[in-house]
């Protein structure tokens, strides 16, 4: 998908990488919703569950990676606070985009926790959560005409 948009305009394919990963993960709490609670008993909806959030995970990271935006990983968090530690005045660098650099792991951990907080309360919030989150961005990245 992310070839095929070279020749797209950047936030089109942004848009339909985001649309894509939105569908996946909506689909993933539909396959989440469809069972108990404990998915080690039904291992086919656990490798359901499983496939549909990787495979929107690595279009996210495919997207960003494509985007190129600097200081901002969405799975490489260590490399992000590395950057900020080994970049910083206490360790003799500028502080290149530190505020990002920042931003970006804020989030990263606001992101866990809320993460972790909605598991405790069920499977399907999770998915669902992120793919309205990204369905949002889907539509705000669509190119105005």
């Amino acid at each position: 998908m992310v070839a095929r948009a070279e020749t797209r305009p950047r936030l089109g394919w942004a848009s339909t990488a985001f649309g894509v990963e939105a569908l996946l993960l909506l689909c993933a709490a539909a396959v989440a919703a469809g069972g108990s609670e404990d998915l080690l008993r039904d291992p086919g909806r656990l490798y359901g569950l499983i496939v549909l959030t990787a495979v929107a995970m690595g279009i996210r990271n495919e997207v960003v990676r494509k985007l190129a935006q600097h200081d901002l990983t969405t799975t490489v968090l260590t490399l992000t606070i590395t950057g900020l530690a080994a970049d910083s005045s206490l360790a003799g660098g500028s502080n290149p985009g530190w505020t990002r650099r920042a931003s970006s792991v804020a989030l990263m951990f606001g992101g866990a926790a809320a993460g972790a907080w909605l598991v405790r309360h069920s499977l399907v919030l999770p998915p669902a959560c992120l793919g309205l989150v990204s369905a949002i961005c889907a539509v705000a990245a669509r190119p105005s005409r």
